[in-house]
């Protein structure tokens, strides 16, 4: 009988290996020609594309809060909201261009093919 109190390691791989092969093929992972690599379906992309969307729109939302303090900054002569506007607009600029440049990347790295290259 299995006892979990006095398993050792080497009991654990099989059940491991066998959980691990479950959920890559639930989340449409597949082994491809025997080779032993991974490839990812077409639901991998289209994660990405929405991911790329939503951090953009977040980066966008920074930006735009920015401005609103950069113009009252301006309205009201004060030195402190400038500065955290400028900052905040900049923050937001930065994060839309990791998000168009960075996130498709993404795809190549897992071998997806896209934007980011691939195979």
């Amino acid at each position: 009988m299995f006892n979990l109190y006095n398993a050792r390691a080497s009991h654990f791989v099989p059940l491991t290996a066998v959980i691990t092969m479950t959920v890559f093929r639930l989340f449409g992972f597949a082994n491809v020609g025997g080779n032993g690599g991974v490839f990812l379906m077409g639901f991998f992309s289209s994660a990405i594309d929405g991911l790329k969307t939503v951090i953009t729109a977040i980066g966008a939302g920074i930006g735009v809060w920015g401005v609103i303090n950069l113009l009252e900054g301006y309205g009201n002569d004060n030195a402190g909201s400038k500065s955290q506007g400028i900052k905040q607009l900049m923050a937001g600029g930065g994060i839309i261009i990791l998000a168009q440049t960075v996130i498709p990347l993404l795809s190549s790295l897992f071998g997806g093919g896209g934007e980011g290259g691939g195979e």
